[in-house]
């Protein structure tokens, strides 16, 4: 809720919640689930370096707030984040197409945060992600 209200409102995502949430996360998964780490931190430098070439790619489009986000969801999800991101990106479009279907093409400079779209698909992806990623894997990679 933090990250959604204040990326809606200041367009902005704190440090402040970052940092404590990537923390906590960890020592959660140390505490119940130690061999999972490394495959968390994997999922969290991967999905990380994801957006921040998305970012770097399109600046005005992604702050370094949702870079963080996206790192801190891939400690908490592991590999459900891959989900998590691709349902994040969906959700967006979306709504910028509802944008541009309600505004025209002044909707093309209208500013809409990401925050909100990722934590949708952190909930969705804490909720299924496992079973998307299985169902995915079980569909196209298996003999």
């Amino acid at each position: 809720m933090i990250v959604t209200l204040s990326d809606l409102e200041r367009r902005v995502i704190p440090n402040a919640v970052l940092l404590p949430g990537a923390i906590v996360g960890a020592a959660i998964v140390a505490v119940t689930d130690l061999s999972s780490l490394a495959a968390r931190g994997a999922a969290a430098v991967g999905a990380g370096t994801f957006l921040l070439a998305v970012a770097l790619a399109h600046s005005r489009g992604m702050g370094m707030g949702d870079v963080k986000l996206v790192a801190v969801m891939g400690l908490y999800l592991g590999r459900a984040v891959v989900p998590a991101v691709v349902i994040a990106f969906a959700a967006g479009t979306f709504a910028g197409l509802g944008l541009i279907a309600r505004h025209g093409a002044a909707a093309r400079k209208r500013e809409v945060p990401f925050g909100p779209f990722l934590a949708l698909g952190g909930i969705i992806g804490f909720w299924s992600g496992d079973a998307i990623v299985d169902w995915y894997l079980d569909s196209f990679f298996s003999p």
